[in-house]
């Protein structure tokens, strides 16, 4: 898999919640040794998560991440100025160069309306729920939590029902639905891999061997697995995986969260004679 690396080098997309960020306490400590061997080799780091642009901001002030990263499981592409000459579809927003895959909120809103009055009672979105809800089902503070429903979008939900009915009626919608580790969300014709696959094209424009590595957790992470070189799923609180899984060559981590993807992220350089190991 890595028979170009030294030439081209590596490009890692990794999902956040459950992944690099621990599933309870959202720490990334677990992860610092591959982190640091990342940034010292000035490995790109996509943070490629279902989280808000808002909230991934924050995290990549925490990580000290300056490279593209994509929210919303792939509704917005977000690039640093570097790529304004070549990202020739992007528009300017929030001072960044965008390629906006999603439809706009306020519209997938006015969808989801349909939805409530199809399962009453039945499905709770995050339009729906106070700031103080979000939190106390999340484990996130007010301020993040507030963050979290700054949606630009997609509508993470929760649901009680038939999910057999509900992906039937998602579809007589002409929208999509997938799924993260807590909640349900409600999109466009976007996804984690139509976005991996812009952000990888971009890269290699100036690098043709690059090698590309997935790290994800979810089922909302299998369509940006499927897209990479290197697809790498994280074990799960409880030593479980997520089942749905038909991905070659896919690699599984032994340890859970942060713990999983600093071990696959190290043994990857290492085995790809990238980076030495320290």
């Amino acid at each position: 898999m890595c028979a170009h690396l030294k030439k081209a080098g590596l490009l890692v997309f990794t999902d956040l919640d459950g992944t690099l960020l621990d599933h309870d306490t959202y720490s990334f400590d677990a992860a610092k040794d591959a982190l640091n061997r990342l940034r010292n080799a000035h490995v790109p780091l996509v943070l490629c998560s279902s989280k808000t642009r808002a909230e991934i901001e924050v995290w990549r002030k925490k990580l000290g991440n300056r490279d593209p990263f994509i929210c919303e499981n792939g509704g917005g592409v977000f690039f640093s100025d570097s790529f304004s000459s070549t990202c020739k579809d992007c528009r300017k927003k929030n001072g960044y160069p965008v390629m906006e895959l999603g439809i706009p909120y306020p519209d997938l809103l006015a969808t989801f309306k349909t939805l409530k009055k199809r399962f009453r009672g039945e499905i709770w979105g995050f339009s729906e729920m106070t700031v103080d809800e979000l939190a106390g089902l999340t484990g996130l503070s007010h301020d993040e939590a507030a963050l979290a429903k700054d949606r630009e979008y997609t509508e993470p939900f929760l649901f009680h029902g038939n999910e057999k009915e509900l992906e039937n009626a998602v579809q007589d919608l002409k929208l999509n639905l997938t799924r993260g580790g807590r909640f349900f969300c409600l999109m466009g014709d976007n996804d984690k891999g139509r976005a991996v696959r812009i952000v990888t094209r971009m890269y290699r424009e100036s690098a043709p061997y690059l090698t590309t590595v997935a790290i994800g957790d979810s089922h909302n992470d299998l369509p940006m697995l499927k897209e990479v070189d290197v697809p790498v799923l994280v074990r799960r609180p409880g030593g479980l995986y997520e089942r749905e899984t038909d991905i070659p060559n896919l690699l599984r981590t032994p340890g859970v969260g942060p713990v999983g993807w600093n071990a696959a992220l190290l043994k990857i350089c290492e085995q790809c004679g990238y980076i030495a190991p320290t």
